[in-house]
């Protein structure tokens, strides 16, 4: 019987039944029609499953393992980046703090120059005003000595920080030819700011 047939009799089995067989019925037709060799389709079906199994656990997966590892290398490099825009910050304030000081030791040492000079005589006052001057030349130079020491402190620490950092980065060893580039460009850098 086909689904034409099924109409005209009479209804014998439920209508949900009913329109489930002429479906059913109407996609065996339509299958006809266009060619559809069921056996095939199913052993392709299967094949299609099988590959796309293989692909997910053979490619897919160790792709996506491949490609969070990648990820977690970036937010580690960018965490060091960050810990070394940290400790360049905690570097500088230490050394302003040493400024602020040297500073404030060098008006302390101006004040108490300059009041033992007003208790002195005239020559005297000469003579205070003179070793005042040689004070502050000192402390002076002692500050642009310390500032230079730190400086130069700066810019090596900060240069190895770069190469450690790179070398975490790339992944690969840094030759010292490679390291030298590097420190030096930092220090280039650091010294146009």
């Amino acid at each position: 019987m086909t689904g034409v047939e099924w109409i005209h009799s009479p209804p014998v089995l439920s209508p949900v039944y009913m329109n489930y067989i002429l479906f059913a019925d109407m996609i065996s037709d339509t299958a006809r029609d266009f060619g559809v060799d069921w056996p095939h389709l199913i052993a392709q079906t299967i094949s299609f499953i099988i590959v796309a199994g293989a692909l997910t656990f053979f490619a897919y997966k160790p792709i996506l393992t491949v490609l969070d590892e990648r990820r977690r290398r970036i937010a580690e490099g960018l965490a060091n980046a960050e810990k070394i825009k940290q400790e360049l910050g905690r570097t500088e304030a230490a050394r302003q703090e040493v400024l602020n000081q040297a500073n404030l030791q060098a008006n302390k040492m101006i004040e108490e120059a300059r009041a033992a000079a007003a208790r002195v005589l005239e020559q005297e006052t000469q003579k205070a005003i003179a070793t005042a001057n040689d004070i502050i030349a000192k402390a002076r130079q002692a500050n642009e000595t310390e500032l230079a020491r730190m400086k130069t402190e700066l810019r090596r620490e900060v240069g190895r920080l770069v190469v450690s950092t790179t070398a975490k980065v790339t992944g690969k060893v840094l030759t010292g030819e490679d390291q030298n580039r590097l420190a030096d460009e930092t220090n280039r850098q650091l010294a146009a700011n």
